[in-house]
């Protein structure tokens, strides 16, 4: 049986080409993908999706054949949220569901905060609220040491020189060897992440998330944004592979105080970091059962 995607590249009304994988019909489902990966990630969540719902899942801005515009600026949480926004408007939709993992996640997180008219329900995979996140990050040493990588990517050029070498080697290892079900990744799927950096700007592009939250909302001093204060209303789901090296278990703890609406968290001893890949049955089942109440108005 052949995949139920097809690539398209949509303009957004910013400018922006987004380069998509679309799949299905009925409610629409928004998959945002993290770092270092592409809408690939979403494979077998958009299998199982698609019979019931329209799956969207673009390439970020600066990853594969979206466009990559220069320049730190164009990579901070507004201009991210904006896209989805804009992503949603070019489905022809008002809302959507979103589903989303690591960065993607942070995506998610803030345009349910900043945007709520814009999400019918929201899933996070191994990222955790940003309020939570931003509070271990200044004061939990044990996850400070676990995110060596964020003052690592502020260096400017060396990143991007190291994740380059020997055709993105260091890409395809951070993968691989920090999953727990290693076998979960073939070489093919590997390097369907790496070309998503072939443009000669992405992976500086995909840095810069980095190097723009340390300089806006994830900034190390200085209160909260506003928008990370409010609590969220629309359902939410967090799915979290708890053998993540990069973000550990404890970042989730006293999240429930966050949201006004139904709130659930699964937690999936046997993966790492790339859950829905090291464990697609496992999240596909939760998803599934989460969507339910909106897969009656997909049949």
């Amino acid at each position: 049986m052949s995949d139920p995607w097809h690539m398209e590249k949509l303009r957004l009304k910013s400018g922006l080409n987004m380069e998509v994988a679309r799949a299905g019909s009925g409610p629409l489902v928004i998959m945002l993908h993290g770092f270092p990966e592409c809408w690939y990630s979403w494979r077998y969540q958009i299998r199982a999706l698609a019979p019931h719902f329209e799956c969207v899942a673009p390439n970020l801005r600066g990853y594969g054949n979206t466009d990559a515009p220069v320049g730190i600026e164009n990579y901070t949480l507004d201009k991210l949220v904006g896209d989805v926004a804009d992503l949603i408007e070019a489905c022809g939709r008002e809302k959507a569901i979103i589903i989303a993992h690591d960065w993607g996640g942070a995506i998610a997180w803030a345009t349910v905060l900043q945007r709520p008219e814009l999400v019918e329900r929201i899933a996070v995979l191994n990222l955790p609220h940003p309020l939570k996140l931003q509070e271990n990050l200044r004061r939990n040493p044990r996850q400070m040491l676990s995110s060596w990588y964020i003052l690592f990517f502020q260096i400017p050029r060396l990143p991007e020189a190291l994740m380059r070498a020997r055709d993105f080697a260091m890409l395809k290892r951070a993968i691989r060897d920090s999953a727990v079900q290693k076998s979960a990744f073939t070489d093919e799927d590997l390097d369907h992440f790496r070309d998503a950096f072939r443009n000669p700007y992405s992976i500086t592009a995909a840095i810069n998330y980095y190097r723009a939250a340390v300089r806006g909302s994830f900034r190390p001093r200085g209160p909260a944004p506003e928008w990370m204060t409010r609590k969220i209303s629309a359902p939410t789901m967090v799915i979290w592979g708890e053998q993540d090296i990069a973000l550990r278990k404890e970042l989730t703890f006293g999240m429930k105080e966050l949201f006004s609406g139904p709130f659930e968290i699964h937690y999936v001893p046997d993966s790492g970091h790339w859950v829905q890949q090291e464990k697609p049955a496992v999240v596909n089942d939760y998803l599934l059962k989460f969507l339910s109440p909106m897969m009656q108005t997909a049949a």
